[in-house]
């Protein structure tokens, strides 16, 4: 463990601001920058000035880097998150309704109390999973929660309910947990995916929903947590993939891409995620995009 004790003193804005300048980073307005060192953190802001290091031993800035750079890179990182949290919204609402739909069709609108039809693992259990939807109905003041919780005398409302005040993690954990494969395809086939795919899209898929949830880095994070890429279909996902770049957020992009084609045919996501890389000018190789990725169908808008 380490021994050494943290002695930095606390720094004021205009102390932050002379910081930056000593590193040669160009400030041409510092009470602008004070402004936003106040109201965004220096730590939250450090993380899109690295990228301007002529390299991050030196904490030295490349020559020509400005403070207005980084607010680019910040505000364009803010606007992606929000982007995708707009994709993420329609394709979860449209699983939610498919998982619901599928299991209450072939196993009736109580599916999700049959043990038999999940398995357990050691860090997710069916008795455990129902028990914490159980305490979730009765804390929950939802008029069709309460209204279903009054009028019948059931362990837990039917499928197209529960589904609808389950959290992202708690639908991709129930559909990953789904015993047979058949019933995992019998889903993630109506967009044409695996159910192993689809498992490691939705894992992969929470991760990046609460990174974008807190406000966090997103634009050039590795992730920790990979997606497990088709080989063979869909094609209109396969050939567009970067397979170099596993843990950089373009095949995200790509998937969110597909999937927004699916649920949302008349959308203008892509067309307002390019928008935004041309805005701001992004360097998006450290996103992971291939050099030609405007050539690929999946961009073609």
């Amino acid at each position: 463990m380490p021994t050494v004790q943290f002695d930095k003193p606390h720094k004021s804005l205009s102390e932050q601001v002379s910081l930056l300048q000593s590193r040669g980073l160009i400030i041409s307005d510092t009470q602008k920058a004070q402004y936003y060192l106040e109201h965004l953190n220096y730590y939250r802001l450090s993380a899109y000035w690295i990228p301007y290091f002529d390299g991050h031993e030196a904490k030295r800035f490349k020559s020509g880097a400005t403070f207005e750079d980084v607010l680019n890179l910040y505000t364009f990182d803010r606007e992606l998150r929000l982007l995708i949290l707009d994709a993420i919204e329609r394709i979860e609402v449209s699983i939610r309704a498919k998982w619901a739909y599928s299991l209450a069709e072939t196993y009736g609108a109580h599916a999700h109390l049959d043990s038999s039809l999940f398995k357990n693992s050691q860090r997710w259990k069916h008795s455990k999973a129902v028990r914490a939807l159980e305490v979730k109905v009765s804390k929950s003041q939802e008029e069709f929660i309460v209204h279903l919780r009054n009028k019948y005398d059931e362990k837990l409302p039917p499928l197209w309910a529960m589904v609808e005040i389950m959290t992202f993690g708690e639908l991709s954990h129930w559909y990953a947990k789904l015993n047979r494969r058949k019933d995992r395809n019998a889903i993630s086939r109506k967009y044409n995916i695996d159910e192993t795919n689809m498992v490691s899209f939705l894992h992969h898929l929470n991760g990046i929903r609460n990174i974008c949830a807190h406000h966090n880095r997103l634009w050039n994070s590795n992730f920790t947590i990979t997606l497990k890429l088709p080989r063979n279909r869909p094609q209109e996902i396969v050939s567009n993939l970067n397979f170099q770049a596993t843990r950089k957020l373009y095949n995200t992009l790509v998937f969110l891409a597909y999937l927004m084609d699916c649920t949302s045919p008349r959308h203008h996501w892509k067309e307002r995620l390019i928008d935004l890389l041309d805005k701001h000018q992004i360097d998006v190789k450290k996103m992971g995009f291939p050099e030609n990725y405007r050539n690929l169908s999946i961009w073609s808008v």
